[in-house]
């Protein structure tokens, strides 16, 4: 029987790539990215802020830059954190919110549903102005990810989980 060639011209490049792997922290499961239009001309938020935008009490990113909200349909994990962490209301208490802000007149309209991540991504890409929140593994190139007080999906400390 032949002797078999030892591994050792292979190790160094799996170490390396083990090294590597442990330097990118990938977004943990269940963080929600909030995700813009790459024209929009912020990137990072306070909590407060990102609060004020996704309750429509601020409508614009500077003077002539609408905000369009979309907002994934009932029982997604996104509008699930989304009603959980930003807006602390049912289901019920969300929708009856958005009908009343529109009925005063205090917007023009309330958040457009989406029916995945993937549509929620597209249409970020495609409206200027708009933001949306999803899962941090659904994120696709062609948006900007925000970052809330100072830390990204993934990051020690990221307030949407």
């Amino acid at each position: 029987m032949k002797k078999s060639q030892p591994l050792r011209p292979f190790l160094f490049p799996l170490l390396a790539l083990v090294a590597l792997a442990s330097l990118v922290r990938p977004a943990a499961a269940g963080d929600m990215a909030v995700v813009v239009h790459p024209g929009v001309s912020v990137d990072a938020l306070s909590f407060p802020d990102l609060r004020k935008i996704l309750l429509g009490d601020r409508q614009f990113w500077k003077p002539g830059e609408p905000v369009t909200l979309l907002v994934r349909a009932p029982v997604s994990s996104e509008r699930t954190v989304l009603l959980a962490k930003i807006y602390s209301m049912s289901e019920a208490q969300f929708k009856q919110y958005w009908i009343a802000k529109v009925f005063r007149a205090e917007s023009t309209s309330g958040p457009k549903i989406v029916l995945s991540n993937d549509m929620a991504s597209d249409l970020v890409a495609a409206i200027q102005g708009s933001i949306a929140l999803i899962d941090s593994k659904d994120v696709r190139p062609g948006v900007k990810v925000l970052k809330i007080d100072g830390a990204s999906p993934g990051d020690k400390g990221y307030p949407l989980k």
